[in-house]
């Protein structure tokens, strides 16, 4: 099949290559067209602009999006909208707010322009691995695209969860289970460090792959850390977020649904950006006024400490 993907990162460059290896013709767009000369031996042909790629594909035109959530998705959808024609198919595979799809979806409709918000997961192992592919909206347009997605995803990999907005809030949901496994791991590894046994973690997280219950891929990627810089000291411990995780809690809280390891892991990642925690502190403080109990004081060179 013929497709369009605006956005060669990491994500969507892998994506080209994988469906240019499928014998799918793939035409490419990026802002940074260096990002085009890095997945061009996979591309059929490049675009300069939107309006281009649109004159290229044949009706009825895919577009695949795989550009940053918000704003950018906005005004490429946007612009895209002017230059489409009825029966075309744009797909936002980002990371997009589950209500900013059914907005989209809804906007594109008044055009006849289909929409499918589809939820990537498999990061930069999805070339050889496959991606998940969660995908919701029209049913038609769902069924025309199956073959890319077919071809994308690893068997059982790729599936309609239901109309507009649906695969982005899987997605959420996924990213937001994925935030409490990641501190989970965080958690019981760094317990693992702190003990007097000095323990070799590339080979514990590699015991653990063979038959324990808590075993996975984002194990196996422990092992691979371990292996690499057993220590991580060539590592910040600065975690940053895409939103996922915030949105999950936040839906819970208007569900109602109890999420606390969810929350907790969405803290900790706040609690990980900072140089110096002022909470602590403040409970340092509080704990010598009402116990006495011993506080350190900072020196101008931080490199001595008083009690």
């Amino acid at each position: 099949m013929e497709i369009g993907i605006v956005g060669l990162g990491k994500m969507g460059g892998n994506m080209a290559h994988r469906l240019h290896d499928r014998a799918h013709s793939v035409i490419g767009y990026d802002t940074n067209p260096a990002q085009a000369h890095g997945v061009e031996s996979s591309l059929t042909s490049t675009a300069t602009s939107l309006e281009e790629l649109v004159a290229k594909l044949s009706p009825p035109r895919i577009v695949w999006l795989m550009v940053p959530a918000g704003e950018p998705t906005d005004s490429a959808i946007d612009e895209l909208s002017a230059h489409l024609s009825p029966g075309d198919i744009v797909i936002d595979g980002g990371n997009s707010h589950y209500t900013d799809s059914v907005r989209r979806a809804n906007a594109l409709s008044l055009k006849g322009i289909r929409f499918l918000d589809i939820g990537v997961s498999g990061g930069v192992w999805g070339f050889d691995e496959g991606y998940c592919l969660m995908a919701g909206g029209d049913p038609d347009a769902y069924a025309h695209v199956e073959p890319i997605l077919h071809d994308l995803a690893p068997e059982g990999g790729y599936a309609r969860v239901g109309d507009s907005g649906a695969g982005h809030f899987v997605k959420m949901v996924h990213n937001g289970i994925e935030y409490g496994m990641l501190e989970a791991y965080g958690e019981g590894i760094e317990l693992l460090h702190a003990s007097k046994y000095q323990f070799d973690l590339h080979q514990l997280a590699t015991l653990w792959m063979h038959g324990s219950v808590v075993r996975s891929w984002l194990l196996e990627l422990a092992a691979d850390a371990f292996q690499n810089d057993p220590n991580l000291t060539s590592i910040e411990g600065y975690v940053e977020d895409t939103g996922e995780g915030r949105w999950s809690v936040d839906e819970a809280l208007h569900s109602a649904v109890p999420v606390p390891a969810m929350a907790d892991a969405v803290f900790a990642r706040f609690r990980s950006r900072e140089k110096e925690s002022f909470s602590a502190k403040v409970i340092a403080a509080l704990r010598h006024e009402f116990g006495g109990h011993k506080v350190v004081k900072e020196t101008p060179d931080k490199s001595e400490k008083a009690a």
